[in-house]
């Protein structure tokens, strides 16, 4: 029904400011009726971090930060959702208007800044949903006053992990001053320790995954992968919004707003870094391909550059939920005219290609 209505609701949703729109958004998820996806093609079934994706298809964070809506956003037929970013204490980010549209690039800018409800409003909802069926990931950023960042990482964790299947490890925002220099090798590495040893003492199985930048450089890739190998992370999410204006956004008023880019801009960038990030791990840590994902063409080009799952996010503010179905049928067609039966196969494949250009 939802995504039935979306082409008329979009005018309406589109009318109004991005974050007025979301809100509403989240608001209208919240009143559905628990609904059960449809069954997933067999073929799209995943098995990574100890568990079995019913198909590869994501919702990254950002979308439902409070994760207010988690079973709702997996009744639309999302193999897993990732909630979030959480950081101890309540903040409210960055002052609105703080997120943008640019229709003619199908892209998003926003400067949120980690706006959060807080870390005990998010444990609540996530213990409340126990026991349900359905993957759900949390991420984890640090307060922006915070006088010790590494302990805001450690104290969501703690609270979080017996809650959740992953706690993804979010250093690469760019809309918190100062929270990319944790990507430096020292600081990654005593932050990554912690994380793991605060998983271990809770008694939780979940995955720990570390999200990354899109523009860093290669030799910041080499340390930081290094850096994740050593350390035992489970998964590496590439990536997050990218701070680079590409000179070929038509938009060119509201580019010039700062914050993150993310949208179809962010594409070919962000599988380029997918692909150079396969080529230095392969199979050691499985990737989660995110950014520019708009159909299954861009799905199946992720899983080629070595992602074992992907997510997406700005898409469903052009497209709308149908986008999720659509997706997954096209993948599963692309599986049976190669006669495969599961994408492994597929994963990397064309990695060191893609990592010249997307």
């Amino acid at each position: 029904m939802i995504d039935a209505l979306f082409p008329l609701a979009r005018p309406l949703l589109h009318g109004l400011d991005a974050e007025t729109a979301h809100d509403l958004t989240i608001r209208g998820l919240s009143l559905l009726p628990p609904r059960r996806p449809p069954a997933d093609d067999a073929a799209l079934a995943v098995e990574v971090f100890g568990r079995r994706f019913p198909n590869p298809v994501g919702l990254a964070a950002g979308f439902d930060k409070g994760a207010r809506v988690a079973d709702a956003l997996l009744g639309l037929g999302f193999g897993f959702v990732e909630v979030g970013g959480v950081v101890p204490r309540p903040q409210p980010g960055n002052p609105r208007p703080r997120v943008f549209r640019l229709p003619g690039d199908r892209a998003v800018i926003n400067r949120f800044g980690l706006n959060s409800e807080g870390l005990d409003a998010v444990a609540d909802r996530l213990k409340a949903r126990e026991g349900r069926e359905g993957i759900v990931g949390v991420n984890i950023g640090a307060n922006k006053e915070s006088a010790d960042r590494l302990a805001d990482y450690v104290a969501c964790t703690a609270r979080l992990a017996p809650h959740v299947a992953f706690i993804t490890v979010n250093v690469s925002s760019p809309n918190t001053p100062g929270l990319r220099d944790l990507q430096g090798e020292a600081f990654l590495d005593d932050l990554l320790a912690r994380v793991v040893a605060a998983r271990d003492e809770s008694g939780s199985r979940a995955a720990v995954l570390l999200k990354i930048a899109p523009d860093i450089a290669l030799e910041g890739l080499d340390a930081m992968t290094a850096t994740a190998l050593r350390r035992g992370i489970q998964g590496l999410v590439v990536s997050n919004t990218t701070i680079a204006r590409p000179a070929s956004l038509t938009e060119s008023t509201i580019a010039k707003e700062t914050g993150g880019l993310s949208g179809r801009p962010l594409f070919g960038p962000a599988t380029r870094l997918l692909a150079q990030t396969y080529l230095r791990v392969g199979d050691r840590i499985p990737l989660v391909g995110v950014g520019g994902i708009d159909s299954a063409e861009a799905a199946w080009t992720k899983i080629r550059a070595g992602a074992r799952l992907v997510q997406l996010y700005s898409a469903l503010v052009y497209e709308g939920p149908g986008l999720v179905g659509t997706i997954k049928r096209g993948l599963s067609q692309r599986l049976r005219a190669e006669g495969l039966t599961s994408l492994e196969p597929v994963v990397g494949r064309d990695a060191a290609d893609l990592a010249q250009g997307a």
